[in-house]
């Protein structure tokens, strides 16, 4: 396994074509792993490609790849990198061996954690209709659903101490839970995204091939409760759509970005 930084140059019209659609992207990151055919699908079980990017600021764009193979991402620098700088000892990217550090995971160690994620949920509008994925859209739900993942996933969401909850019980005052009150993570960076498969941005609604998603991202702090399942998971991901940048969750020691 490898974990791979990628500087973006958001001033290259490469960078802009590649950020305006996860679909583009995603073929883009595919491409750097010469024995990778587009047909082959990731096993059920097994580790698989999964990308993230991170909006530092305005100009800065990271994008983050965990992969079972080492990527060669000389295209990528090419379009959205710094070509003239690239050097064989600092190509563009960085590429570091994950195992160590995934089997050096134990039980109660504490990270911060970073997850851009599609949180959605199945709903019936009427008895006779079949379910229908639809998105979390409020920040309550989307912890929720990162909330009912975490024991599977092999890790918890600490907790606020009481003295630093604003909420009698971490509760509205409706009697509802308010995880942001409760709960060590915050969502932010709420993305509407919609995008044709096969030619960039989608245009119309409703047009033959185009995909609609709401991502977010989770910030936060993080206990292992299993690593063997924590490892499952950072390999794996969370969740939908892990073609289109969601589902990598990273970690980092406290007190340090995710």
């Amino acid at each position: 396994m490898f974990l791979t930084r990628f500087r973006v140059n958001t001033a290259r019209p490469g960078a802009r074509r590649l950020l305006s659609s996860p679909q583009v992207l995603h073929a883009a990151v595919m491409s750097s792993f010469p024995s990778l055919l587009p047909s082959n699908a990731p096993p059920p079980d097994g580790p698989r490609v999964l990308w993230r990017l991170d909006h530092t600021t305005r100009a800065e764009v990271m994008l983050y790849v965990v992969s079972p193979d080492r990527p060669d991402m000389t295209h990528l620098v090419e379009q959205a990198g710094w070509p003239a700088a690239a050097t064989s000892s600092a190509p563009g990217w960085e590429s570091r061996p994950y195992g160590p550090f995934l089997d050096r995971l134990s039980l109660g160690e504490q990270w911060t954690f970073r997850l851009t994620a599609n949180p959605v949920h199945h709903i019936r509008r009427k008895a006779d209709e079949p379910t229908k994925r639809t998105a979390h859209v409020t920040p309550v739900h989307q912890m929720g659903w990162l909330l009912q993942r975490q024991e599977q996933c092999g890790f918890r969401v600490l907790e606020k101490p009481a003295d630093r909850r604003l909420l009698p019980g971490g509760t509205t005052h409706t009697g509802q839970p308010h995880h942001g009150d409760g709960y060590e993570f915050t969502v932010h960076d709420k993305r509407a995204l919609s995008f044709d498969k096969s030619r960039g941005p989608a245009k119309a609604a409703g047009r033959k091939g185009a995909v609609s998603l709401v991502t977010v991202t989770f910030d936060g702090r993080l206990e292992v409760t299993d690593p063997e399942k924590l490892r499952r998971t950072l390999r794996q991901g969370i969740g939908k759509a892990k073609a289109y940048g969601c589902g990598l969750l990273t970690l980092a020691p406290l007190g340090a970005a995710g």
